[in-house]
């Protein structure tokens, strides 16, 4: 069964403007007791989407609703607390733990008009359909849909299974997702809002033209094969491309294929459909709740080697500088800024006008600039893309 949930007020720190280049795009979608002292000049922004019901011909201003899995913790949470806090986005959360979800929206002060929360569990083919037959029973329209959930897991020796009996993480960071994706285009396709976002979160890590990429165990898919068999580790091996397992590996290499997916959504439907597919990195949050089941080393030593080696961590001092333009109410502000100016380039890309392209991976710079970045070879190869595609087509029950 699903469970479908409108919930209730409670309080966690707001978001703002930290780049004055954007701040002219991000007005709408801020709330207007956070704009400050934003210094932009005013553009023209798209307006909210316009409601199928009309009275006497005159067409109605709506919300925008977005989904959000993985959205009862870390930047997912962030995201859905900031959105839902302009007034102008419906949120429904995604999540696997419902009453988990509940209590972060309460404590995040979400204004219960704002957000539903709905039972998701990626590691559940059923689940996925479940709740895609649930959203559709609340009447509610999709303008939005961000693959956000994600499980890492390197320290695990042996691989774990999905319910449907596919490698854990290629099965949640992928497989779940590329269901919910497809089955959620023609709602999707539907909606009547101006700017219609499919968005897969990508990673650094799966990326091999950076230094990151180039941490061992590198990111590959090979041939395939494993996925091709299934991913059980009896008929074929737990890994994609049919090596030994490694849980970390497995992580990164769902994140190819997460990049993988969002080209060939784009090739296959975006002119069709006028629906904008992408990716992005956001920047790391090196502290982060994904590195919960890292030995204490690494959880050591990751967020130094993120700010000083790979250059991914977002440092604090530079967004405390973004964020001194604003001005925001002291009891609503965040006290993490680099989360701050993380969920910042998370919203950009869900509802800023300037980014809007489709088949793009989003990044930033130092300066917090938005740029289409470069995949690797293996991740923007749009042979391996069909096949990954062709593939998971099949494993998911849609081919």
């Amino acid at each position: 069964f699903f469970l479908f949930f409108d919930g209730s007020a409670g309080v966690l720190p707001s978001i703002s403007s930290l780049c004055p280049q954007r701040g002219q795009h991000l007005s709408h979608l801020l709330p207007s007791s956070l704009l400050g002292v934003v210094k932009a000049q005013t553009t023209a922004v798209a307006a909210p989407g316009l409601s199928q019901s009309a009275v006497h011909g005159k067409k109605v201003l709506r919300k925008g609703v977005v989904v959000i899995t993985g959205a009862s913790s870390g930047l997912g949470l962030a995201a859905a607390k900031a959105l839902a806090e302009t007034e102008k986005w419906h949120v429904v959360m995604a999540c696997r733990d419902f009453l988990k979800a509940e209590k972060a929206a309460q404590s995040a002060g979400m204004a219960k008009e704002n957000y539903s929360i709905m039972h998701l569990d990626l590691a559940s083919l059923d689940s996925v359909r479940q709740f895609v037959h649930g959203f559709r029973q609340s009447g509610r329209p999709l303008d939005v849909l961000v693959c956000n959930a994600a499980i890492y897991r390197p320290t695990a020796r042996k691989p774990t299974y999905t319910a449907d009996g596919s490698e854990m993480s290629v099965g949640v960071n992928h497989l779940g997702h590329f269901l919910l994706a497809n089955m959620l285009l023609e709602d999707l396709k539907k909606s009547d809002y101006p700017s219609r976002r499919l968005i897969i979160l990508g990673s650094i890590t799966g990326n091999t033209n950076t230094l990151a990429g180039n941490v061992p165990p590198k990111a590959g898919l090979g041939d395939l094969r494993g996925l091709a068999g299934g991913l059980d580790g009896r008929n074929s091996s737990a890994m994609i491309d049919g090596g030994e397992f490694d849980g970390a590996k497995a992580y990164k290499d769902s994140k190819i294929c997460n990049m993988l997916t969002m080209q060939e959504l784009h090739r296959r439907f975006h002119e069709d459909t006028g629906i904008t597919f992408t990716s992005l990195y956001p920047g790391c949050i090196a502290t982060t709740g994904l590195f919960r089941e890292h030995i204490p080393l690494f959880r050591l030593l990751f967020p130094p080697f993120q700010k000083f080696i790979t250059k991914g961590f977002v440092s604090e001092d530079e967004s405390g500088k973004r964020l001194a333009q604003v001005q925001i109410p002291k009891q609503r502000s965040i006290n993490d800024t680099q989360t701050l100016t993380i969920v910042l380039r998370f919203l950009q890309v869900v509802a800023d006008a300037s980014l809007s392209k489709s088949g793009v991976y989003w990044s930033w710079n130092n300066n917090s600039a938005s740029f289409e970045n470069q995949l690797s070879e293996e991740a923007s190869d749009a042979v391996k893309a069909q096949k990954l595609w062709e593939i998971s087509e099949k494993l998911v029950g849609l081919a």
